[in-house]
């Protein structure tokens, strides 16, 4: 079976859509990799996250706001001769971004982030309370560089 890169962008977004976790790596200081799964809304070539107010993941986001972002649907095992291991693949297709990381402040915007996510996940927009919307930390990562694969879809 053969991997191909995914060269349309619509198909690259049709990945991203369609996935429901992503996967946000950084860097800490010392130099060590970092990796957390997100819910997250992806428009106009941004991916909106967010986060509770403490941990480690904003630490390291401050001192380094550059990412990679992990996106990978349609897993399934494929094989080519049932008895022999090496003949095992998986069929997917993954798209990986990598940009940097915008903490965003004012609160009428962090409420549309909220509502990007929240529609993805429930179709539904919502009211937020001011300490609810105070208290969670939304960021932006606008996609510097982007790529997929296609092995077998």
């Amino acid at each position: 079976m053969k991997t191909t890169v995914i060269e349309k962008h619509s198909e690259l977004e049709e990945v991203i859509n369609t996935c429901e976790v992503c996967y946000l790596s950084m860097i800490d200081k010392e130099g060590k990799p970092y990796v957390l799964p997100y819910n997250f809304a992806y428009e106009n070539n941004k991916i909106y996250l967010h986060s509770g107010n403490y941990g480690k993941k904003l630490e390291i986001l401050r001192e380094n706001p550059d990412v990679c972002i992990a996106f990978s649907i349609g897993h399934k095992l494929f094989h080519q001769h049932e008895t022999v291991a090496c003949s095992y693949s998986m069929l997917y297709k993954s798209v990986v971004v990598s940009g940097k990381v915008v903490f965003e402040e004012d609160i009428e915007k962090k409420i549309d982030m909220m509502n990007k996510v929240m529609l993805k996940y429930t179709n539904k927009t919502f009211e937020y309370s001011a300490p609810a919307i105070k208290n969670v930390v939304c960021f932006v990562v606008n996609i510097e560089e982007i790529s997929g694969r296609n092995r077998g879809m």
